[in-house]
């Protein structure tokens, strides 16, 4: 069994196999399930990403408070009408992050990937390779096996918790996992994969988590689409040929200790950032009606 990126790394070269091909057997091996029982376990998940993703795109879903709903249909037909400034591709995948997200915020099924507070980018990141780079549903479960080795990584040796590490554990995993996940799709190898993944935590460490009256809707939509652009923007950096100078493992390590950091209002508390400004504090007035 692999602890670490370097192991994980160690096992593929030692047995000339991918990082997909490894997590499988490591899978099999823990589990006790057959590979068939894991790829049939990972289409379920796919076909749960692939209509959270679609879902809000043209329809306005709203959240249970009403605090958030109906931006994935609004950034899908913006998209669609205008000559947008990053243009179509980033648009929908933020679309459908926002679309995973309002999916969450009303009750509705997702997957947690890895948790609800960061279900969108995950879900948004491999539905938009699966239309640009027109990938078989083979290739979305080999990629989407490759997040989860990565995840792995991340949770034996940090944390995904927002109330114990702040949101770039949440959306900084998930878009980690992404990024590894869209390196590989698109034909990167095993040391570009590690790069794309180590790019997206850097990128977003130190990142608060601040929920307007303690509800997992704003501003967490937004960084579940800013997210998407996350893994999207390392993936490419990584298949550039863009490295980074700090190792996966040790990547993690220092976001574990930047989470530990940071003081408890800034940690899913709903008592720090955002959400203790003046009209975060009135919605959660309105919200709990608090002092009637």
């Amino acid at each position: 069994m692999y602890h670490s990126a370097k192991q994980l790394l160690e096992l593929c070269e030692q047995q000339k196999k991918t990082i997909y091909q490894v997590v499988i057997e490591e899978e099999c091996k823990t589990s006790g399930f057959t590979p068939e029982k894991i790829y049939s376990q990972m289409k379920e998940v796919l076909e749960v990403m692939e209509k959270s993703s679609q879902d809000g795109l043209n329809k306005k879903i709203s959240s249970l408070s009403g605090m958030i709903g109906g931006d994935a249909k609004r950034v899908y037909e913006y998209q669609k009408k205008t000559k947008t400034l990053l243009g179509a591709i980033p648009n929908q995948a933020m679309a459908m992050a926002f679309s995973t997200s309002e999916i969450n915020a009303s009750m509705g099924k997702i997957v947690a990937a890895p948790t609800a507070g960061a279900s969108g980018i995950l879900p948004a990141v491999l539905m938009s390779l699966k239309e640009h780079l027109r990938l078989k549903e083979e290739d979305l479960i080999h990629a989407l096996l490759v997040a989860v080795g990565i995840g792995q990584i991340i949770g034996q040796n940090a944390t995904f918790a927002g109330a114990e590490g702040g949101c770039q554990v949440e959306c900084g995993s998930a878009a980690s996992m992404a990024a590894a996940a869209a390196v590989f799709a698109a034909g990167g190898n095993n040391e570009q994969i590690l790069h794309g993944a180590s790019i997206a935590l850097i990128n977003i460490m130190g990142l608060v988590c601040d929920p307007i009256a303690g509800l997992v809707e704003f501003p967490c939509a937004l960084r579940n689409a800013s997210g998407t652009l996350n893994a999207l923007s390392s993936a490419d950096l990584a298949l550039a040929g863009v490295q980074s100078v700090i190792p996966f493992d040790e990547v993690v390590d220092a976001m574990y200790k930047v989470g530990k950091a940071l003081p408890e209002t800034l940690r899913e508390t709903g008592l720090g950032g955002v959400a203790t400004t003046e009209t975060g504090c009135s919605i959660r007035k309105n919200l709990f009606k608090e002092g009637e």
